[in-house]
């Protein structure tokens, strides 16, 4: 047995995304590390390293079975593409030629699906790799045609079976660490809704609207990941009690995710009414604690330890008793409001009973629908039209596909004009940096010169202070599992990681100093055509397509509307097509958020509508509230009123509304304002919700009215982005 001491630390690391990972690296690296010492023979390594790096980077995740096939279709691919490297290495017409054909062959294939982009990726990179490595040794020899695609298909083999033992033997641990992370990202959204409680005259309110926005653009990124793992470990097999226990955790915190982001009345007036009164307070403490009680669950799962949400629940019962003694007191002016607030505390004490049934998930209802959406491309067919769909200009998978082939075939002729020392790292530099839209691109840009930079530093520093080659083997194992340890996150770290691996390697075998100014040069070339690439090549400004996007996010919501209706006339029922129009309101809600940060890192002159954007994610971030708060109190059927024809037909005609100002949009033209209609339903809705007794009638009433007159400021916002959208 361990001691405490040990055990708390190694447990934590375990809880960390990127443990594993970097430690199946670690394996991979140091085992033909020590195989090239025993053999003495470390002409090999620098090729089984890299193998080993691009097999790590076409990995996803998976079962082991889809591991393994995916693992074997990665080596033929490999093999394929070492090979062709080879084979046309020699006639630099022939080479240029299939290099820009296969790049954007491969760069299509990101518009199938992202397990088939990430492969795609992963071999063009071992593609360039493996002229790297031929590059090294002058050419190709007749006899050893063989040589470097074995050792590189090696390589990769060698981490594709660590990669398949560990996924047999740790299947779920991913799983878990995405769960986690799902409720972490939710314990965030409910503690920045929280402030949204604070009693203050004169709050930014847009402010802290554009904040909910964007970090509920981050949970529905966290519940996508969630999904597709959990979806792929159920495909084609009958899921175990654990893997069962794992789903109903997602779908409580799909439940979490549409109350936490629920609004019963606009926040100004409840601050303005209720000053005086504790009840915004104890309302904002209840949602502090409860998004501390899901971030304790984040912790939780992670360490298998108990789950305790007692401060939240003795929140509630404190937030409770102050609304029972607004209640009492009996003034009529509070009289629509504290029905509002009254509907905010039947939400939140659901989501209470969210969280206290995290302990005991299987108590979800049998009966009610489990199923999930799958997304992935069902036979050949299927992958051929998801291609034909994006061949076109409009397309920005094509438009990249084009730019990133252009790339490479500039930055290969120009090695070849000026014969550069290692002229191939501005190929492998182009791959990396080269992104979809000008902001990224800049952003990694940026980033691999910088990391370029510190990594040349520290590797001439420790090479010089370390000459033995046994202390820099360990230098270069160490730097190779940073890299993978910080791509994700800390992408200039990661490349100066890798830098340090590859001078360390490379002076295992020659002149490892006379690399840095080569590398330092040629990253900065490749870094330079790239950026000019996405500047003049079919530039993909994220602006101008930026009213397409917020129509996008209209269309969802309106499908969004039309599905809660239905459940208010037909009933309660989770089932996936409510849950499908739920999740694609919010993940179009998240893809606008995502588009304006793009929009954001652009030049000056694209980025004239960022603030008209801004303000259009506000106000339909607030529209999905209001949406999301009529679809957290879904109840009995018949809820909708079939006796109240007006009502019926002024819900109906928000909804079309609502499509008509996405299509409007879309489509550039003048947006209509609909002000006096809107208005006009506004206030049949606000007059039917004050004489209506029953509860669940009345919010349905007037959250419909929060609709129509948010969707006045709504069409507003459109109609500026779409008069922008017609002047370019």
């Amino acid at each position: 047995m361990l001691p405490t001491s040990l055990t708390q630390p190694l447990r934590r690391l375990w809880t960390l995304e990127s443990f594993a990972y970097s430690l199946r690296v670690f394996i991979a690296l140091a085992g033909v590390m020590a195989l090239c010492w025993y053999l003495d023979d470390m002409g090999k390594l620098i090729p089984l390293f890299l193998g080993i790096i691009a097999s790590a980077l076409a990995e996803t995740d998976d079962t082991w079975q889809g591991r393994l096939q995916a693992l074997l279709v990665t080596l033929v691919c490999f093999a394929v593409a070492a090979v062709s490297v080879e084979l046309t290495f020699a006639h630099p017409v022939i080479f240029a030629v299939g290099l820009g054909v296969s790049s954007f062959g491969m760069t299509m294939l990101g518009a199938v699906g992202q397990r088939y982009a990430t492969i795609a990726t992963a071999t063009l990179i071992l593609a360039i790799y493996t002229m790297i490595s031929l590059e090294q040794h002058g050419g190709v020899a007749l006899g050893e045609l063989w040589r470097e695609p074995l050792l590189l298909v090696s390589g990769a083999a060698w981490y594709g079976a660590i990669s398949v033992v560990w996924c047999a033997l740790f299947s779920r641990h991913p799983l878990k660490l995405s769960l986690a992370h799902v409720f972490r990202e939710l314990g965030v959204y409910l503690r920045l809704k929280s402030a949204l409680f604070e009693p203050l005259r004169g709050m930014d309110i847009e402010q802290q609207r554009l904040a909910l926005a964007q970090q509920n653009g981050r949970v529905v990124a966290a519940l996508n990941q969630s999904k597709e793992m959990i979806f792929r470990r159920l495909e084609g097999q009958r899921g175990g009690r654990k893997l069962n226990r794992y789903l109903r955790l997602y779908f409580i915190a799909q439940d979490i995710h549409e109350r936490a982001s629920s609004s019963h009345y606009p926040y100004g007036a409840l601050a303005e009414a209720f000053f005086h009164h504790d009840i915004l307070f104890r309302a904002q403490r209840l949602l502090d604690q409860q998004g501390r009680a899901c971030k304790a669950l984040s912790r939780a799962l992670l360490l298998d330890r108990p789950f305790d949400h007692g401060p939240s629940a003795q929140a509630l019962e404190d937030f409770n008793a102050s609304l029972h003694n607004l209640h009492a007191q009996g003034r009529d002016e509070w009289r629509d409001l504290l029905r509002s607030l009254s509907a905010l505390a039947d939400n939140l004490a659901t989501l209470e009973d969210k969280l206290a049934g995290v302990d005991n998930p299987d108590a979800r209802a049998d009966h009610e629908d489990s199923s999930l959406f799958d997304r992935s491309p069902r036979g050949l067919r299927d992958v051929a039209e998801r291609l034909q769909a994006h061949v076109s200009l409009a397309s920005p998978v094509f438009r990249h596909a084009l730019r990133l082939s252009a790339t490479l075939v500039v930055g290969y002729g120009l090695l070849h004009w000026i014969h550069p020392t290692q002229g191939y790292w501005i190929l492998l530099t182009s791959v990396f940096v080269c992104r979809p839209n000008f902001g990224a691109t800049r952003r990694f840009l940026r980033q691999r010169i910088q990391g370029t930079v510190l990594g040349l530093v520290a590797g001439w520093a420790l090479i010089t202070l370390f000459p033995t080659e046994p202390i820099q083997a360990l230098i270069a194992v160490a730097a190779g599992v940073a890299f993978f340890a910080t791509r994700a996150h800390h992408y200039t770290l990661a490349t100066a990681a890798i830098t340090l691996m590859v001078l360390c390697c490379f002076n295992q075998v020659g002149d490892g100093f006379g690399l840095i100014w080569p590398r330092l040069f040629d990253t900065l070339l490749g870094a330079a055509i790239a950026g000019l690439a996405v500047l003049v090549i079919l530039p993909d400004w994220q602006g101008r397509g930026l009213h397409r996007q917020a129509a996008a996010t209209l269309e969802a919501s309106a499908a969004y509307l039309r599905a809660i209706l239905d459940q208010y006339a037909r009933g309660k029922r989770d089932d996936l097509a409510y849950r499908l129009a739920r999740r694609n309101a919010h993940n179009a809600d998240a893809a606008l958020s995502t588009t304006l940060g793009n929009v954001l890192l652009e030049p000056g002159h694209f980025r004239k509508d960022a603030d008209v954007g801004l303000r259009f994610l506000v106000h339909s971030h607030t529209l999905l509230s209001y949406l999301s708060a009529l679809g957290a109190h879904r109840g009995a059927a018949g809820a909708a009123g079939d006796d109240n024809t007006a009502v019926t037909a002024a819900a109906d005609d928000v909804a079309e509304t609502l499509a008509r100002v996405a299509r409007q949009l879309a489509a550039g033209e003048t947006v209509e304002s609909h002000q006096d209609t809107l208005t006009r339903h506004a206030g049949l809705l606000e007059a039917s919700a004050a004489e209506e007794a029953c509860d669940e009638r009345r919010l349905l009433q007037s959250q419909l009215a929060l609709i129509s007159r948010q969707l006045v400021a709504l069409s507003e916002a459109a109609g500026r982005l779409s008069t922008q959208a017609s002047r370019e």
